[in-house]
């Protein structure tokens, strides 16, 4: 017989040590390599729609003013029905700084300023727009400032501050955006001199405390945040020369401007009572002055029978009812062409009904309470609810964009 080796224990059990020292070691070496997520000190959350021809001149213009800093661009686009998105997404596969968020079936500059904020890991957050008509050169100096300053909370880029300038913004707008300022600064109790400015600076620590209170009501989402504040919000401002558009169109319209008002409203009026329930009942209030007129006009002016006469007035009284609302309740979602027509049809069926609900309720209650203008009242709170409730899901349900 072949003499057998003896297994050396000693050796297996140095070469098993061995692998399992080199293996550690490796994953010790592949884990170093692994790419540290960026972490910027400073966010720069950007809205756009339609505005290809400006997103990469606003990354290039920031890149220049902020090349010693640690920072994020944060796109925030709202279904752009240009190449708006591509561009951005060309410049997120160059740069690491550059982040996109796309929003379908929702718009807003103020909700996308929201959204944009929200989704910074950065201590420090800006907004301003992607027409190039803010001065980028400010964002180093309103980062210090805020760094430097424990107490401050928010730096605004002022058009109106001593040394300030709206540039060649026209007169009539310039006009328009002081009076604005005026009731801004009533409102918000603020002695900010640009309350409704689009560029600025704040910390991610005060957006946290105020988010829950955020409107994202329309275009002006530094009025929406002083007014959150409620007067604990420190600010300073910087002068800055806002340029002229160069390249896309503005956004300025008729929306614009019922967007802020309908801000103010929600604001002040809002914190006690749903501000598009109340435009709703006084549409609704409107009617009913305009029903009573008509059948007295036809009924005792006009010797019309009573119940043509009611039923005249009830339908004149519920298409003015449409109208007053399409315009002015819901502008922000008004219809038009076929879906008006379809709305006004889906609006009288959802009215028809609350007049059933209105009758049934205040009868019910009149036999059980007695009392006529409390069955009256009660008839008529469940009846504008079902209308209201029905209306904002069949007729003015939000539209996707």
């Amino acid at each position: 017989m072949f003499p057998t080796k003896k297994p050396d224990l000693q050796a297996d059990l140095g070469k098993k040590e061995h692998r399992i020292y080199t293996s550690r070691n490796l994953r010790k070496t592949q884990k170093s390599k692994q790419k540290i997520p960026h972490m910027p000190k400073l966010s720069i959350v950007i809205p756009t729609f339609n505005e290809q021809d400006n997103v990469s001149k606003i990354y290039q213009a920031v890149s220049v003013t902020m090349k010693h800093l640690d920072w994020e661009i944060i796109f925030v686009d709202d279904a752009s029905k240009d190449s708006t998105t591509d561009k951005i997404l060309e410049l997120s596969k160059e740069s690491e700084r550059v982040r996109l968020i796309r929003r379908i079936g929702r718009r807003g500059l103020s909700s996308a300023c929201i959204e944009g904020m929200l989704a910074s890991t950065a201590p420090y957050v800006a907004v301003m727009d992607a027409d190039l008509q803010h001065d980028e050169s400010l964002l180093p100096r309103m980062l210090d400032m805020l760094e430097q300053d424990k107490d401050l909370d928010l730096v605004i880029g002022s058009r109106y501050c001593q040394n300030a300038s709206t540039g060649t913004l026209a007169s009539h707008r310039v006009r328009i955006s002081r009076w604005a300022t005026l009731v801004s600064r009533f409102f918000s109790k603020t002695d900010v001199s640009d309350p409704m400015s689009g560029f600025f600076m704040l910390r991610f620590s005060m957006l946290e405390k105020i988010a829950p209170r955020l409107s994202g009501i329309g275009f002006k989402i530094l009025l929406d945040i002083l007014m959150s504040s409620r007067g604990r919000c420190v600010t300073e401002e910087l002068p800055y020369e806002m340029r002229s558009r160069q390249l896309g169109e503005s956004k300025l319209s008729i929306k614009i401007a019922y967007d802020y008002f309908l801000l103010i409203a929600d604001k002040t009026i809002g914190i006690y009572f749903p501000i598009r329930l109340l435009m709703f009942l006084m549409v609704g209030a409107i009617g009913v002055l305009l029903h009573l007129f008509l059948v007295w006009l036809l009924h005792i002016q006009s010797q019309v029978g009573f119940i043509e006469a009611t039923t005249i007035s009830t339908g004149i009284a519920m298409s003015s009812n449409f109208l007053l609302n399409n315009w002015f309740t819901h502008y922000d979602r008004r219809l038009k062409g076929f879906s008006m027509l379809k709305g006004y049809v889906s609006f009288i069926l959802a009215c028809s009904v609350g007049a059933t609900i209105n009758v049934l309720v205040a009868d019910l209650s009149f036999e059980n309470l007695g009392i006529w203008w409390m069955a009256a009242l009660l008839g008529a709170v469940f009846g504008s609810t079902w209308n209201y409730t029905m209306s904002n899901i069949l007729t003015w349900r939000p539209r996707e964009v």
